[in-house]
């Protein structure tokens, strides 16, 4: 189904969960309410709206949190979900720390390959930004997502200020060693009183001039770049300062059952609970609600009312 600025709306991106084992500064931060657990969404609610989402040509779901492999369950669940008839892909995004062992698991379950949410490379930086001390390592989960082909594999890093703004050369040479494609994600306004937003914001061109990044191409949401010389590429997904609305295809299901046309806008729907009928119609109305482009603006007024982990990434 299209929107009215003629988008074909056929991804959706579902939140299981509001919950995490990590406590990411800028998306977590201690002390951060939670749903309360009546309230998230259940495993027969998510179905029953992937089935009325698809007769409007919903066919690709990505599974998200807070960290969605903390839900009670979620194997199962996702097996649910690629048994969906008109879905012809389910991905998923995780920190990874509780897939290590269950890459196998995971692709039976249906998911065709994972994004990786890794912000720093260094021991000491990511303990600082998760606020504790993680015994876990990435290569060999890295290692067990190539043995079982789910590629290609992403990783998601938040760009910093100050924090792992230095680290771009080294996931640069990190993601051609390892044959994994990095995407610097711009850091997103959200409201907290717990996060100074502008402490932390780093724009992409000040990466660039301090890296000497060459652009190669533009593809949909990202812009990926290359060194001088090379031709592995880093991508850069800049939604606030490089808008790129123009080629959003997805509604979002928050963990406590709303569907969101925009991920900026504080407009929810409320989607659980209702009758198929119902459920179809909202969803149409998601659509056609869908704006043309986010409106933050210089304060960030504009930005959603939600937290990060209770939207889904």
């Amino acid at each position: 189904m299209k929107d009215l600025y003629n988008r074909e709306i056929d991804y959706l991106r579902i939140s299981v969960t509001d919950r995490c084992n990590l406590r990411c500064l800028y998306c977590m931060p201690d002390g951060i309410e939670t749903i309360e657990k009546s309230k998230i969404i259940r495993d027969e609610d998510i179905i029953q709206i992937i089935n009325e989402a698809s007769k409007t040509g919903i066919k690709k779901v990505r599974i998200t949190g807070g960290e969605p492999l903390v839900r009670s369950g979620i194997y199962e669940l996702i097996r649910k979900i690629r048994s969906v008839k008109a879905i012809e892909e389910v991905v998923l995004t995780t920190n990874g720390i509780l897939l290590k062992g269950h890459v196998k698991e995971l692709k039976d379950s249906g998911v065709s390959r994972v994004n990786l949410s890794i912000d720093s490379l260094r021991e000491s930086t990511v303990n600082g930004i998760v606020g504790s001390t993680l015994d876990f390592s990435y290569l060999e989960l890295i290692k067990e997502l190539h043995e079982h082909n789910m590629t290609p594999i992403k990783i998601n890093t938040v760009l910093l200020k100050g924090v792992n703004d230095h680290e771009v050369l080294d996931f640069y040479n990190f993601s051609d060693q390892y044959d994994c494609e990095v995407r610097f994600i711009e850091l997103m306004p959200f409201e907290s009183d717990r996060f100074n937003y502008n402490d932390y914001y780093i724009s992409k061109e000040v990466i660039l001039k301090r890296n000497s990044l060459v652009l190669s191409r533009k593809l949909n949401n990202v812009e990926y770049y290359t060194m001088p010389n090379s031709t592995k590429e880093i991508g850069f997904i800049n939604a606030v300062s490089s808008k790129f609305c123009e080629d959003c295809n997805r509604l979002r299901l928050t963990s406590d059952g709303y569907i969101k046309p925009c991920l900026h806008s504080n407009k929810e729907l409320l989607v659980k609970g209702k009758t198929d009928e119902d459920v179809l119609e909202v969803i149409k109305k998601a659509i056609k609600e869908k704006p043309k482009q986010h409106k933050l603006d210089k304060s960030y007024t504009n930005s959603s009312k939600r937290s990060m982990n209770k939207i889904g990434g």
